[in-house]
């Protein structure tokens, strides 16, 4: 995750380790979700439909996830996967909203966002380019 030895300024190695665990942490629970979606037990299809989608969409949609991870963790495509992961975990910040979903149901997912772009932003020079924070 994270290609650091790109041009641009040097990453320390606490911000690089601190990068990749706040990048590993929601990538463990995305592919344990996307592993409970493709093994299909009976309370994850039943919140699926819960929400309105079909049945037939659970096993689908643990394939995309799947493969948004496996971008992500992929050192030359992990911005690529961070950003399929950005639009995959809108759409589940919209399903919550749409369906009245708790404050923690339409959070999470944000907070999932968050730490996957920010762990990048440490350890990926080219990111920290693209959103320089200033003092």
């Amino acid at each position: 995750m994270g290609d650091s030895s790109t041009s641009g300024p040097p990453i320390s190695r606490a911000a690089h380790w601190t990068g990749l665990i706040l990048g590993l942490l929601p990538a463990l629970f995305l592919i344990f979700d996307g592993v409970m979606k493709l093994i299909k037990p009976e309370a994850m299809v039943k919140a699926t439909v819960d929400l309105g989608y079909p049945e037939s969409t659970v096993f689908p949609i643990g394939v995309v996830l799947l493969m948004c991870v496996a971008l992500f963790m992929i050192p030359k495509t992990t911005v690529l996967g961070a950003i399929l992961i950005t639009g995959y975990l809108g759409g589940a910040v919209a399903t919550h909203v749409r369906h009245s979903g708790s404050a923690f149901e339409i959070f999470f997912p944000v907070i999932l966002g968050i730490l996957i772009w920010l762990g990048l932003y440490l350890c990926d020079s080219r990111v920290r380019q693209l959103v320089p924070l200033r003092s």
